[in-house]
Protein backbone atom coordinates (compact mmCIF):
# COMPACT_ATOMS: atom_id res chain seq x y z
CA UNK A 1 0.00 0.00 0.00
CA UNK A 2 3.25 2.80 0.81
CA UNK A 3 0.44 5.10 -0.35
CA UNK A 4 2.10 8.49 -1.85
CA UNK A 5 -0.61 10.61 -3.02
CA UNK A 6 0.14 13.88 -5.09
CA UNK A 7 -1.48 16.78 -5.87
CA UNK A 8 1.21 19.71 -4.94
CA UNK A 9 1.94 17.75 -2.07
CA UNK A 10 1.22 14.54 -0.08
CA UNK A 11 -2.57 14.23 -0.35
CA UNK A 12 -4.36 12.72 2.93
CA UNK A 13 -4.67 9.40 1.37
CA UNK A 14 -1.12 9.24 2.27
CA UNK A 15 -0.23 6.25 4.56
CA UNK A 16 1.63 7.76 7.28
CA UNK A 17 4.90 7.39 7.61
CA UNK A 18 5.91 5.98 3.73
CA UNK A 19 9.28 4.47 4.44
CA UNK A 20 8.49 2.15 7.18
CA UNK A 21 5.19 1.58 5.08
CA UNK A 22 6.87 1.01 2.01
CA UNK A 23 8.94 -1.72 3.11
CA UNK A 24 6.26 -3.23 5.46
CA UNK A 25 3.82 -3.83 2.42
CA UNK A 26 6.38 -5.17 -0.23
CA UNK A 27 6.80 -7.87 2.97
CA UNK A 28 3.14 -8.30 3.59
CA UNK A 29 3.08 -12.43 4.04
CA UNK A 30 -0.26 -14.04 3.82
CA UNK A 31 -1.03 -15.83 7.31
CA UNK A 32 -3.89 -17.62 6.96
CA UNK A 33 -5.69 -19.18 10.09
CA UNK A 34 -7.59 -21.94 10.55
CA UNK A 35 -11.18 -21.15 12.63
CA UNK A 36 -13.84 -22.42 14.60
CA UNK A 37 -16.99 -23.74 12.75
CA UNK A 38 -18.73 -20.24 10.93
CA UNK A 39 -20.73 -18.20 13.47
CA UNK A 40 -23.33 -15.76 11.81
CA UNK A 41 -26.24 -16.77 9.44
CA UNK A 42 -26.74 -17.32 5.66
CA UNK A 43 -28.76 -14.86 3.36
CA UNK A 44 -31.76 -14.06 5.41
CA UNK A 45 -30.65 -14.88 8.67
CA UNK A 46 -30.72 -18.76 8.43
CA UNK A 47 -27.81 -20.43 10.25
CA UNK A 48 -25.43 -22.38 7.61
CA UNK A 49 -24.18 -26.07 8.57
CA UNK A 50 -21.02 -26.30 10.40
CA UNK A 51 -18.36 -26.87 7.60
CA UNK A 52 -16.80 -30.41 7.69
CA UNK A 53 -13.18 -30.97 9.54
CA UNK A 54 -10.79 -29.04 7.70
CA UNK A 55 -8.70 -31.07 5.24
CA UNK A 56 -4.90 -30.60 5.15
CA UNK A 57 -4.64 -27.94 2.20
CA UNK A 58 -4.31 -29.03 -1.73
CA UNK A 59 -1.64 -28.12 -3.72
CA UNK A 60 -2.29 -26.44 -6.95
CA UNK A 61 -0.57 -27.21 -10.43
CA UNK A 62 0.46 -23.77 -12.15
CA UNK A 63 1.60 -23.01 -15.79
CA UNK A 64 1.60 -20.78 -18.31
CA UNK A 65 3.46 -17.79 -16.99
CA UNK A 66 2.61 -14.23 -18.69
CA UNK A 67 2.91 -10.69 -18.77
CA UNK A 68 5.60 -8.30 -17.47
CA UNK A 69 7.11 -7.28 -20.66
CA UNK A 70 5.17 -3.82 -21.36
CA UNK A 71 2.91 -1.18 -19.32
CA UNK A 72 -0.53 -1.38 -20.39
CA UNK A 73 -1.78 1.39 -19.56
CA UNK A 74 -1.42 5.04 -18.45
CA UNK A 75 -3.33 8.26 -17.65
CA UNK A 76 -2.99 10.94 -20.82
CA UNK A 77 -2.55 14.73 -20.32
CA UNK A 78 -0.86 15.50 -16.76
CA UNK A 79 -1.03 12.12 -15.12
CA UNK A 80 1.60 11.46 -12.40
CA UNK A 81 1.30 8.12 -11.43
CA UNK A 82 -1.16 5.30 -12.29
CA UNK A 83 -2.04 2.73 -9.39
CA UNK A 84 -4.74 0.56 -7.56
CA UNK A 85 -6.82 -0.93 -10.62
CA UNK A 86 -10.12 -2.91 -11.21
CA UNK A 87 -10.59 -4.81 -13.78
CA UNK A 88 -13.78 -6.63 -15.03
CA UNK A 89 -14.18 -9.01 -18.42
CA UNK A 90 -17.56 -8.24 -20.07
CA UNK A 91 -18.34 -9.10 -23.55
CA UNK A 92 -14.80 -9.73 -24.75
CA UNK A 93 -13.50 -5.88 -23.53
CA UNK A 94 -11.01 -5.85 -20.70
CA UNK A 95 -12.58 -2.31 -18.68
CA UNK A 96 -9.96 -1.24 -16.03
CA UNK A 97 -10.24 1.71 -13.52
CA UNK A 98 -7.93 2.89 -11.75
CA UNK A 99 -6.16 5.91 -9.61
CA UNK A 100 -4.49 8.86 -11.08
CA UNK A 101 -5.22 12.38 -11.36
CA UNK A 102 -5.69 14.90 -14.05
CA UNK A 103 -4.86 18.36 -13.67
CA UNK A 104 -8.81 19.59 -16.27
CA UNK A 105 -10.23 17.33 -13.09
CA UNK A 106 -11.45 19.60 -10.34
CA UNK A 107 -10.46 19.19 -7.62
CA UNK A 108 -7.08 19.01 -7.05
CA UNK A 109 -6.37 15.10 -5.83
CA UNK A 110 -6.78 12.10 -7.17
CA UNK A 111 -9.26 10.70 -9.92
CA UNK A 112 -10.17 7.68 -11.04
CA UNK A 113 -9.47 7.19 -14.64
CA UNK A 114 -11.42 4.68 -16.97
CA UNK A 115 -9.93 2.55 -20.11
CA UNK A 116 -10.78 -0.21 -21.87
CA UNK A 117 -8.95 -2.99 -23.98
CA UNK A 118 -9.80 -6.05 -26.02
CA UNK A 119 -7.24 -8.34 -23.89
CA UNK A 120 -5.44 -7.43 -20.41
CA UNK A 121 -2.35 -7.11 -22.33
CA UNK A 122 -3.27 -3.69 -23.61
CA UNK A 123 -2.98 -1.06 -24.71
CA UNK A 124 -6.22 0.68 -22.79
CA UNK A 125 -7.64 3.32 -24.35
CA UNK A 126 -10.46 5.78 -23.68
CA UNK A 127 -14.13 4.85 -25.04
CA UNK A 128 -13.82 5.55 -28.74
CA UNK A 129 -9.87 5.54 -28.75
CA UNK A 130 -7.43 8.13 -27.02
CA UNK A 131 -6.89 8.94 -23.63
CA UNK A 132 -8.08 7.66 -20.60
CA UNK A 133 -11.03 9.24 -18.98
CA UNK A 134 -11.46 10.67 -15.63
CA UNK A 135 -14.91 9.26 -14.27
CA UNK A 136 -14.94 10.37 -10.72
CA UNK A 137 -13.00 13.28 -8.75
CA UNK A 138 -13.60 14.91 -5.67
CA UNK A 139 -17.00 16.41 -4.19
CA UNK A 140 -16.57 19.52 -2.87
CA UNK A 141 -18.01 19.18 0.80
CA UNK A 142 -18.67 15.71 1.20
CA UNK A 143 -16.37 13.12 2.91
CA UNK A 144 -14.33 12.47 -0.59
CA UNK A 145 -14.24 16.47 -1.34
CA UNK A 146 -10.56 16.06 -2.80
CA UNK A 147 -9.47 12.58 -3.16
CA UNK A 148 -11.36 9.35 -4.79
CA UNK A 149 -9.09 6.37 -5.38
CA UNK A 150 -8.28 2.92 -5.14
CA UNK A 151 -11.67 1.45 -7.06
CA UNK A 152 -13.14 -1.46 -7.02
CA UNK A 153 -16.15 -2.49 -9.77
CA UNK A 154 -19.07 -5.36 -9.81
CA UNK A 155 -22.00 -5.27 -11.52
CA UNK A 156 -25.30 -6.80 -10.05
CA UNK A 157 -28.35 -6.90 -11.57
CA UNK A 158 -27.44 -4.62 -14.58
CA UNK A 159 -25.90 -1.72 -11.87
CA UNK A 160 -22.34 -1.21 -11.30
CA UNK A 161 -21.09 -0.69 -8.63
CA UNK A 162 -17.83 1.92 -7.22
CA UNK A 163 -16.64 1.30 -4.21
CA UNK A 164 -13.68 3.63 -3.82
CA UNK A 165 -11.53 5.30 -1.38
CA UNK A 166 -12.25 9.08 -0.59
CA UNK A 167 -10.94 11.62 1.75
CA UNK A 168 -11.57 15.59 1.78
CA UNK A 169 -7.73 16.56 2.83
CA UNK A 170 -4.79 15.60 4.95
CA UNK A 171 -6.31 14.50 8.20
CA UNK A 172 -5.30 11.82 10.42
CA UNK A 173 -7.47 9.00 9.95
CA UNK A 174 -9.24 11.02 7.36
CA UNK A 175 -9.83 8.36 4.80
CA UNK A 176 -13.09 6.49 4.41
CA UNK A 177 -14.79 4.30 1.58
CA UNK A 178 -17.51 5.34 -0.54
CA UNK A 179 -19.66 3.53 -2.98
CA UNK A 180 -21.49 5.28 -6.67
CA UNK A 181 -23.39 3.08 -9.00
CA UNK A 182 -23.78 3.65 -12.87
CA UNK A 183 -25.71 1.62 -15.72
CA UNK A 184 -22.51 1.73 -18.06
CA UNK A 185 -19.60 1.93 -16.07
CA UNK A 186 -18.31 5.50 -16.90
CA UNK A 187 -21.07 7.97 -15.72
CA UNK A 188 -21.19 7.39 -11.79
CA UNK A 189 -23.70 9.04 -8.88
CA UNK A 190 -23.02 8.40 -5.59
CA UNK A 191 -24.70 6.12 -4.04
CA UNK A 192 -25.15 7.31 -0.58
CA UNK A 193 -24.50 10.85 1.41
CA UNK A 194 -21.48 10.06 2.94
CA UNK A 195 -19.13 7.08 3.45
CA UNK A 196 -20.28 4.02 3.97
CA UNK A 197 -17.66 2.24 5.82
CA UNK A 198 -15.11 4.40 8.63
CA UNK A 199 -12.41 3.56 10.84
CA UNK A 200 -12.92 2.00 13.69
CA UNK A 201 -10.50 3.26 16.16
CA UNK A 202 -9.88 -0.03 18.17
CA UNK A 203 -6.22 1.27 17.75
CA UNK A 204 -4.64 4.64 17.06
CA UNK A 205 -1.01 3.58 15.13
CA UNK A 206 1.70 5.58 13.68
CA UNK A 207 0.11 5.13 10.37
CA UNK A 208 -2.94 7.23 10.49
CA UNK A 209 -4.13 6.29 7.15
CA UNK A 210 -7.77 5.34 8.23
CA UNK A 211 -9.75 2.78 6.01
CA UNK A 212 -9.75 2.43 2.39
CA UNK A 213 -8.47 -0.03 -0.28
CA UNK A 214 -12.30 -1.77 -0.59
CA UNK A 215 -12.40 -5.03 -2.64
CA UNK A 216 -15.89 -6.05 -3.22
CA UNK A 217 -17.18 -9.23 -4.77
CA UNK A 218 -21.35 -10.26 -5.04
CA UNK A 219 -22.03 -13.85 -3.77
CA UNK A 220 -25.14 -15.75 -3.22
CA UNK A 221 -27.21 -12.39 -2.52
CA UNK A 222 -24.17 -10.95 -0.10
CA UNK A 223 -22.22 -7.95 -0.98
CA UNK A 224 -18.58 -8.72 0.61
CA UNK A 225 -16.54 -5.73 1.09
CA UNK A 226 -12.33 -6.43 1.68
CA UNK A 227 -10.90 -3.52 3.07
CA UNK A 228 -7.95 -1.66 4.87
CA UNK A 229 -8.48 -0.22 8.05
CA UNK A 230 -4.98 0.61 10.06
CA UNK A 231 -6.93 1.78 12.98
CA UNK A 232 -8.60 -1.61 13.34
CA UNK A 233 -7.96 -3.84 16.28
CA UNK A 234 -6.96 -7.00 14.43
CA UNK A 235 -4.47 -4.88 12.50
CA UNK A 236 -0.38 -4.99 12.26
CA UNK A 237 1.82 -2.60 14.26
CA UNK A 238 2.11 -0.96 10.80
CA UNK A 239 -1.56 -1.02 10.29
CA UNK A 240 -1.36 -3.99 7.83
CA UNK A 241 -4.05 -6.29 7.61
CA UNK A 242 -7.45 -7.14 5.24
CA UNK A 243 -10.96 -6.85 7.03
CA UNK A 244 -14.53 -8.18 6.12
CA UNK A 245 -17.94 -6.84 5.55
CA UNK A 246 -20.64 -8.35 3.83
CA UNK A 247 -24.66 -7.09 3.38
CA UNK A 248 -27.51 -7.83 1.39
CA UNK A 249 -27.53 -3.94 0.74
CA UNK A 250 -24.81 -2.45 -1.63
CA UNK A 251 -24.38 0.54 0.81
CA UNK A 252 -23.79 -1.19 3.81
CA UNK A 253 -26.61 0.66 5.50
CA UNK A 254 -28.72 -3.04 7.27
CA UNK A 255 -28.06 -6.38 7.26
CA UNK A 256 -24.02 -5.98 7.94
CA UNK A 257 -21.99 -8.90 8.81
CA UNK A 258 -18.18 -8.57 10.28
CA UNK A 259 -16.17 -11.41 9.51
CA UNK A 260 -14.77 -12.20 13.18
CA UNK A 261 -12.65 -15.27 15.09
CA UNK A 262 -15.77 -16.73 15.07
CA UNK A 263 -17.21 -16.54 11.55
CA UNK A 264 -19.69 -13.93 10.34
CA UNK A 265 -21.86 -12.03 13.31
CA UNK A 266 -24.30 -9.48 12.61
CA UNK A 267 -23.09 -5.85 13.51
CA UNK A 268 -25.02 -2.66 14.21
CA UNK A 269 -22.97 -1.05 11.91
CA UNK A 270 -19.74 -0.73 9.59
CA UNK A 271 -17.27 0.87 12.57
CA UNK A 272 -17.50 -2.33 14.58
CA UNK A 273 -14.52 -3.86 15.89
CA UNK A 274 -12.25 -5.12 14.14
CA UNK A 275 -11.62 -8.35 15.37
CA UNK A 276 -10.23 -10.60 12.73
CA UNK A 277 -7.64 -9.31 9.90
CA UNK A 278 -7.22 -12.12 6.68
CA UNK A 279 -4.04 -11.12 5.48
CA UNK A 280 -0.91 -9.15 6.50
CA UNK A 281 -1.42 -6.68 3.75
CA UNK A 282 -2.22 -3.45 2.43
CA UNK A 283 -3.51 -2.98 -1.05
CA UNK A 284 -5.30 -6.63 -1.99
CA UNK A 285 -8.03 -7.69 -4.34
CA UNK A 286 -10.62 -10.39 -3.42
CA UNK A 287 -12.16 -13.05 -6.20
CA UNK A 288 -14.71 -15.89 -5.44
CA UNK A 289 -13.40 -18.72 -7.48
CA UNK A 290 -16.34 -21.23 -8.55
CA UNK A 291 -14.51 -23.64 -9.82
CA UNK A 292 -12.68 -23.95 -6.50
CA UNK A 293 -15.24 -22.81 -4.31
CA UNK A 294 -13.07 -20.67 -2.28
CA UNK A 295 -12.26 -17.28 -2.00
CA UNK A 296 -8.85 -15.83 -3.65
CA UNK A 297 -7.05 -13.20 -1.79
CA UNK A 298 -4.05 -11.03 -4.07
CA UNK A 299 -1.61 -9.32 -2.29
CA UNK A 300 1.81 -8.66 -2.00
CA UNK A 301 4.66 -11.10 -0.94
CA UNK A 302 8.60 -10.90 -1.18
CA UNK A 303 8.72 -13.66 -3.78
CA UNK A 304 5.56 -11.78 -5.80
CA UNK A 305 1.79 -11.60 -6.07
CA UNK A 306 0.88 -14.12 -4.03
CA UNK A 307 -2.69 -15.93 -3.92
CA UNK A 308 -4.36 -17.19 -0.90
CA UNK A 309 -7.85 -18.88 -0.79
CA UNK A 310 -10.50 -19.88 2.01
CA UNK A 311 -13.22 -21.54 2.01
CA UNK A 312 -17.15 -19.78 1.69
CA UNK A 313 -17.02 -19.64 5.41
CA UNK A 314 -13.23 -18.31 5.94
CA UNK A 315 -12.59 -20.88 8.14
CA UNK A 316 -10.03 -22.98 6.10
CA UNK A 317 -7.73 -22.68 3.67
CA UNK A 318 -8.59 -25.27 1.03
CA UNK A 319 -5.58 -24.65 -1.55
CA UNK A 320 -1.77 -24.13 -0.71
CA UNK A 321 -0.84 -20.30 -1.58
CA UNK A 322 0.28 -19.68 -5.19
CA UNK A 323 2.85 -16.59 -6.46
CA UNK A 324 2.63 -14.80 -9.66
CA UNK A 325 6.17 -14.28 -10.24
CA UNK A 326 5.70 -10.56 -10.82
CA UNK A 327 7.73 -7.10 -10.19
CA UNK A 328 5.39 -5.11 -7.19
CA UNK A 329 4.93 -1.35 -5.92
CA UNK A 330 0.82 -0.85 -5.35
CA UNK A 331 -1.77 -3.46 -6.19
CA UNK A 332 -2.89 -5.85 -7.52
CA UNK A 333 -6.01 -6.06 -9.36
CA UNK A 334 -7.37 -9.33 -10.17
CA UNK A 335 -9.26 -9.68 -14.03
CA UNK A 336 -12.62 -10.76 -12.95
CA UNK A 337 -16.03 -11.10 -14.03
CA UNK A 338 -18.48 -8.42 -13.56
CA UNK A 339 -20.02 -10.18 -10.10
CA UNK A 340 -16.49 -10.12 -9.13
CA UNK A 341 -16.27 -14.03 -10.03
CA UNK A 342 -12.98 -15.96 -11.70
CA UNK A 343 -13.01 -15.68 -15.43
CA UNK A 344 -14.00 -19.25 -17.30
CA UNK A 345 -10.80 -20.61 -19.14
CA UNK A 346 -11.24 -21.00 -22.71
CA UNK A 347 -9.06 -24.29 -22.24
CA UNK A 348 -10.37 -26.35 -19.52
CA UNK A 349 -14.48 -24.52 -18.35
CA UNK A 350 -14.39 -26.99 -15.27
CA UNK A 351 -10.58 -28.05 -14.16
CA UNK A 352 -8.13 -24.92 -15.17
CA UNK A 353 -8.46 -21.07 -13.12
CA UNK A 354 -6.75 -18.16 -15.22
CA UNK A 355 -5.21 -15.76 -12.63
CA UNK A 356 -4.36 -12.20 -14.07
CA UNK A 357 -3.38 -9.38 -12.21
CA UNK A 358 -2.32 -5.75 -13.00
CA UNK A 359 -0.08 -3.69 -11.18
CA UNK A 360 1.83 -0.73 -10.31
CA UNK A 361 5.38 -1.70 -10.57
CA UNK A 362 7.98 1.26 -10.60
CA UNK A 363 7.86 4.61 -8.57
CA UNK A 364 7.68 7.23 -10.62
CA UNK A 365 9.12 10.80 -11.45
CA UNK A 366 6.23 11.98 -9.23
CA UNK A 367 7.67 9.61 -6.46
CA UNK A 368 4.49 7.64 -6.50
CA UNK A 369 3.46 4.41 -7.70
CA UNK A 370 3.16 4.04 -11.70
CA UNK A 371 3.99 1.53 -14.25
CA UNK A 372 0.64 -0.58 -14.57
CA UNK A 373 2.23 -3.93 -15.98
CA UNK A 374 0.18 -7.57 -16.61
CA UNK A 375 1.21 -10.21 -14.85
CA UNK A 376 -0.32 -13.97 -14.46
CA UNK A 377 -0.68 -18.02 -15.08
CA UNK A 378 -2.70 -20.41 -15.07
CA UNK A 379 -3.92 -23.06 -12.06
CA UNK A 380 -5.30 -26.47 -12.78
CA UNK A 381 -6.36 -29.97 -11.57
CA UNK A 382 -9.09 -28.89 -9.87
CA UNK A 383 -12.43 -31.11 -9.53
CA UNK A 384 -14.68 -28.08 -10.86
CA UNK A 385 -17.35 -30.03 -12.55
CA UNK A 386 -17.49 -33.38 -10.03
CA UNK A 387 -20.61 -32.57 -8.24
CA UNK A 388 -23.97 -30.83 -9.44
CA UNK A 389 -23.90 -27.70 -7.06
CA UNK A 390 -20.36 -26.67 -7.85
CA UNK A 391 -21.15 -27.81 -11.41
CA UNK A 392 -24.18 -25.53 -11.75
CA UNK A 393 -22.15 -22.43 -10.99
CA UNK A 394 -18.79 -23.19 -12.63
CA UNK A 395 -21.03 -23.43 -16.07
CA UNK A 396 -23.25 -20.49 -15.42
CA UNK A 397 -24.03 -18.73 -18.81
CA UNK A 398 -22.53 -21.89 -20.92
CA UNK A 399 -24.70 -24.54 -23.69
CA UNK A 400 -23.54 -28.16 -23.60
CA UNK A 401 -24.92 -30.93 -26.03
CA UNK A 402 -28.44 -32.56 -24.43
CA UNK A 403 -28.66 -35.85 -24.19
CA UNK A 404 -31.87 -35.60 -26.91
CA UNK A 405 -29.58 -34.03 -29.36
CA UNK A 406 -30.71 -30.61 -28.70
CA UNK A 407 -29.23 -28.30 -26.63
CA UNK A 408 -28.35 -27.62 -22.41
CA UNK A 409 -28.18 -24.16 -21.26
CA UNK A 410 -27.06 -23.65 -18.10
CA UNK A 411 -29.02 -20.49 -16.03
CA UNK A 412 -28.47 -19.51 -12.66
CA UNK A 413 -28.49 -23.20 -11.29
CA UNK A 414 -31.26 -24.20 -13.48
CA UNK A 415 -30.64 -26.19 -16.72
CA UNK A 416 -32.57 -24.93 -20.09
CA UNK A 417 -33.27 -27.16 -22.49
CA UNK A 418 -32.96 -25.35 -25.69
CA UNK A 419 -33.99 -27.28 -29.30
CA UNK A 420 -31.90 -24.81 -31.46
CA UNK A 421 -28.40 -24.90 -31.57
CA UNK A 422 -28.89 -21.18 -32.74
CA UNK A 423 -30.45 -19.85 -30.14
CA UNK A 424 -28.62 -21.54 -27.36
CA UNK A 425 -25.98 -19.73 -28.74
CA UNK A 426 -27.11 -16.35 -28.82
CA UNK A 427 -28.00 -16.91 -25.14
CA UNK A 428 -24.85 -18.19 -23.82
CA UNK A 429 -21.62 -17.09 -23.10
CA UNK A 430 -19.91 -20.01 -24.42
CA UNK A 431 -20.88 -23.41 -26.23
CA UNK A 432 -18.99 -26.69 -25.20
CA UNK A 433 -19.08 -29.51 -27.84
CA UNK A 434 -18.93 -32.29 -25.07
CA UNK A 435 -21.22 -32.43 -22.28
CA UNK A 436 -19.53 -32.61 -18.66
CA UNK A 437 -21.36 -35.88 -17.19
CA UNK A 438 -22.49 -34.31 -13.63
CA UNK A 439 -25.53 -32.83 -15.73
CA UNK A 440 -26.95 -35.66 -16.21
CA UNK A 441 -27.86 -35.76 -13.00
CA UNK A 442 -29.68 -31.82 -13.39
CA UNK A 443 -33.68 -32.12 -13.94
CA UNK A 444 -34.68 -29.70 -16.80
CA UNK A 445 -36.59 -26.70 -15.14
CA UNK A 446 -37.71 -25.78 -18.66
CA UNK A 447 -37.98 -26.04 -22.16
CA UNK A 448 -37.33 -23.81 -24.83
CA UNK A 449 -39.43 -24.72 -28.03
CA UNK A 450 -39.28 -22.88 -31.25
CA UNK A 451 -41.71 -20.34 -31.53
CA UNK A 452 -42.05 -19.89 -28.22
CA UNK A 453 -44.07 -16.92 -26.90
CA UNK A 454 -42.19 -13.65 -26.11
CA UNK A 455 -43.53 -10.59 -23.93
CA UNK A 456 -43.27 -7.08 -23.95
CA UNK A 457 -43.71 -4.76 -21.55
CA UNK A 458 -43.32 -0.74 -20.98
CA UNK A 459 -41.60 -1.60 -17.13
CA UNK A 460 -39.74 -4.61 -17.91
CA UNK A 461 -39.03 -4.92 -21.24
CA UNK A 462 -38.49 -8.56 -22.80
CA UNK A 463 -39.50 -12.09 -21.85
CA UNK A 464 -39.93 -15.48 -22.77
CA UNK A 465 -42.88 -17.63 -21.67
CA UNK A 466 -41.51 -20.98 -21.13
CA UNK A 467 -43.62 -23.75 -19.58
CA UNK A 468 -46.07 -20.77 -17.93
CA UNK A 469 -42.72 -19.43 -16.09
CA UNK A 470 -41.54 -15.63 -17.50
CA UNK A 471 -37.43 -15.97 -17.94
CA UNK A 472 -36.85 -11.93 -19.13
CA UNK A 473 -34.60 -11.73 -22.02
CA UNK A 474 -31.11 -9.57 -22.38
CA UNK A 475 -30.79 -11.16 -26.06
CA UNK A 476 -33.63 -9.87 -28.34
CA UNK A 477 -31.34 -11.70 -30.93
CA UNK A 478 -32.40 -15.20 -30.03
CA UNK A 479 -36.00 -14.32 -30.51
CA UNK A 480 -35.11 -14.60 -34.64
CA UNK A 481 -33.95 -17.73 -35.04
CA UNK A 482 -36.50 -19.35 -32.75
CA UNK A 483 -39.69 -17.90 -34.48
CA UNK A 484 -40.79 -16.42 -31.63
CA UNK A 485 -43.49 -13.79 -31.84
CA UNK A 486 -43.56 -10.72 -29.43
CA UNK A 487 -46.54 -9.70 -27.81
CA UNK A 488 -46.94 -6.55 -25.82
CA UNK A 489 -48.51 -7.04 -22.22
CA UNK A 490 -48.79 -4.45 -19.23
CA UNK A 491 -46.65 -4.47 -16.22
CA UNK A 492 -49.26 -5.86 -14.18
CA UNK A 493 -49.84 -8.53 -16.74
CA UNK A 494 -45.99 -9.30 -16.27
CA UNK A 495 -45.79 -9.40 -12.95
CA UNK A 496 -48.74 -12.20 -12.38
CA UNK A 497 -46.61 -14.83 -14.00
CA UNK A 498 -43.89 -16.94 -12.10
CA UNK A 499 -40.33 -15.55 -12.48
CA UNK A 500 -37.75 -17.37 -13.85
CA UNK A 501 -33.37 -16.21 -14.14
CA UNK A 502 -32.98 -13.51 -16.76
CA UNK A 503 -31.49 -15.19 -20.29
CA UNK A 504 -28.79 -13.98 -22.38
CA UNK A 505 -25.28 -14.17 -20.51
CA UNK A 506 -23.14 -10.84 -20.22
CA UNK A 507 -20.37 -11.58 -18.17
CA UNK A 508 -16.42 -12.37 -19.02
CA UNK A 509 -14.26 -15.11 -19.96
CA UNK A 510 -10.59 -15.15 -20.19
CA UNK A 511 -8.56 -13.06 -22.36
Amino acid sequence: MGRRRRSSARSACALGVVAALVTACTAGEAAPRTGDAAGGGDLGGQPRAADPPPQPPAALAVDDPRGGERVVARGGADAPYNYGPTLLVEDGTVRMWWCSQYGSAAPAGDDILYAEARSVSGPFTGPGGGIPRAVLSGDPGGFDAVHTCDPSVIRVDGTYYLYYTGAAGDHAHGNAIGVATSTDGVNWTRAAEGPVVTAAHDNHRDNTYGTGQPAAVHLDGWFYLMFTDTTGGAAGWNGAGQFLLRSTDPTFARDVEALGEGGFQAVAGTAAPRTRSLVDAFSADLMWVDAMDAFAIAHQTAEGTGLTFWNRTFTASPYRPVTIPSEWEEGPGLVRQPDGHAPISPRDVCGRIPFDVVQATVIGAADAPTGLRHYGLDAHGVAGCDDPGRALAVLDGIAVPSPLRTMDLVVDGRLLRVERRSVATELARRVLDERPPVLDEVPVAGHLRPGARAVRSEGHGLGLVLDGTLWPLRSPAALEPNDSPVSPVSDEQWRQYPGGPALGYRAGSAS
